[in-house]
């Protein structure tokens, strides 16, 4: 009952982590804006590169990815078994959590990002391999496009197909976590693939300069 418990609180935990809103902490402190009144409104890495540039962009970017691998490093305090199943899947829901905290965070009204950063993290830390390979298919989807959110959706599409093919091995958990990664990505696009449909959706551009506050 104790370990349960014990469980439960890491999860809540990990979804602490995914709750601190890097961007808009970033934006009100060093540059006196809310990230989440400009560009596409997201309290995320990509909306930070767009409205204020790469010198803020970067940080938060690596921020964001490091909440996915530190929540699901806490898995480590459980009393799961390494490289077993049950670990996995225990890592998979602490990851969720975090994901969830990013979305909808706890220290910044509820108001988040996509979580695609954070997503990054929590698949580097539980499959290395997948979360590399799924990079790779970012990085030529967003050199060819320059759409950061057609390489993202990109990226998440490829990530069961990778899982299945490359990592054949993958317990069931993981399976299913990579195409609720893809889905969840899609889902939170919803308006940038509106956008891009109708040619709206702007092209990152990391050479873009800090915007000053209305």
């Amino acid at each position: 009952m104790l370990n349960n418990v014990f469980e439960l609180i890491l999860i809540f935990a990990a979804y602490l982590i995914g709750s601190l809103p890097f961007a808009v902490w970033v934006g009100k402190l060093f540059y006196g804006i809310d990230v989440r009144e400009f560009g596409s409104g997201n309290a995320g890495a990509t909306n930070v590169f767009r409205v204020l540039g790469k010198k803020a962009g970067i940080p938060v970017l690596l921020m964001d990815v490091l909440k996915g691998v530190a929540a699901v490093a806490l898995a480590t305090f459980s009393d799961f078994n390494s490289h077993s199943t049950p670990l996995i899947n225990y890592q998979i829901a602490i990851g969720i959590a975090a994901v969830l905290g990013h979305i909808f965070p706890l220290f910044a009204g509820f108001r988040g990002g996509k979580g695609v950063a954070t997503l990054l993290g929590v698949g580097v830390a539980i499959t290395p391999i997948g979360a590399g390979m799924s990079v790779m298919v970012f990085l030529l989807m967003l050199l060819v496009f320059r759409y950061v959110s057609l390489a993202s959706m990109s990226a998440g599409l490829s990530f069961p197909f990778i899982v299945l093919v490359v990592l054949h091995n993958s317990p069931v958990s993981l399976i299913l976590f990579s195409f609720m990664v893809a889905a969840l990505l899609i889902i939170t696009h919803k308006k940038n693939i509106q956008r891009l449909l109708k040619k709206q959706e702007p092209k990152i551009n990391l050479k873009l300069v800090k915007v000053k506050a209305k």
